[in-house]
């Protein structure tokens, strides 16, 4: 049986919603911050405005089933993955604080906004899977909410204060070029940020201790098979991400075929299903 595609923004639950619960600290600007200074790097990161366009769809063909990244802003759902509701472009969660601090982002932008009248019952449900003061007129709210672009720009901008900007700040002070970001990208979204074994940061210490990252002066492929392999540990740890495809037939495709820069045309497979990226 296929695997239910996974939105899986991970902020720390409470032990007894997750058999084995990760173990996220809470973001902060020192996690966020490079651990080694940047190292010059050649051709085009992720961050460029294509590059990340393709980053989220690559994404989106995991968590969506999907390349169209921008039709899951209306996405709302409970997974049944004891998070409670799942939503938006990357998986916001009433169960794990992202989706509070999401609406209270919107509701900071725009006071009076659809979805305000629900922080008090957001703030009750987080750390549960609850739909307690939600339910359908919440979900019915949420796809409202996605038709205004300042709740479009709300869900970007948290996806980039959590998510996007620490990965890719981070694989450049590594010396990680677009692919090497990507990655790094890819494991936070899932995984969430932090220093547990199961977080983006373990994985890149588990990583580190196999391989020097290039700015330490090692090799950009043998590192990069260390994080793939360290990340694939983690992801079989949880029955829901045991599915390690987007690894396997998606990001060591490319790692093979050494497009560091990501560059188009890109084929790839998640979960059985073909995907590519022309131009």
């Amino acid at each position: 049986m296929r695997p239910q595609p996974r939105r899986a923004l991970r902020i720390a639950l409470a032990a007894a919603l997750v058999a084995a619960p990760l173990t996220v600290a809470a973001t902060s600007a020192a996690q966020a911050a490079p651990s080694t200074a940047a190292v010059q790097l050649q051709g085009v990161g992720l961050d460029d405005p294509h590059k990340k366009d393709i980053a989220m769809q690559l994404v989106s063909s995991a968590e969506n089933s999907s390349l169209d990244w921008k039709a899951q802003y209306k996405y709302i759902e409970d997974i049944k993955d004891g998070r409670g509701y799942t939503a938006g472009i990357i998986g916001f969660c009433s169960g794990t604080g992202d989706m509070l601090d999401l609406v209270q982002h919107y509701t900071d932008l725009k006071p009076g906004n659809v979805l305000a009248k629900y922080l008090p019952a957001l703030k009750k449900v987080n750390g549960t899977e609850s739909h307690s003061g939600l339910g359908s007129a919440f979900e019915k709210d949420w796809a409202t909410a996605a038709q205004d672009t300042v709740f479009q720009k709300a869900q970007n901008d948290e996806r980039d204060r959590v998510y996007f900007n620490p990965a890719v700040n981070q694989a450049k002070a590594d010396g990680l070029r677009a692919l090497g970001q990507f990655a790094y990208y890819d494991a936070i979204v899932m995984h969430g940020p932090g220093t547990s074994s199961d977080s983006f940061g373990g994985i890149r210490a588990a990583a580190m201790k196999k391989a020097k990252t290039p700015a330490q002066g090692g090799d950009e492929v043998t590192y990069l098979k260390a994080f793939l392999d360290a990340r694939k540990v983690v992801m079989k740890k949880e029955e829901a991400h045991s599915d390690t495809s987007r690894v396997d037939t998606e990001q060591l495709v490319f790692l093979n075929a050494k497009n560091f820069d990501l560059n188009p045309p890109l084929k790839w497979k998640v979960y059985g299903d073909s995907y590519a990226i022309n131009s």
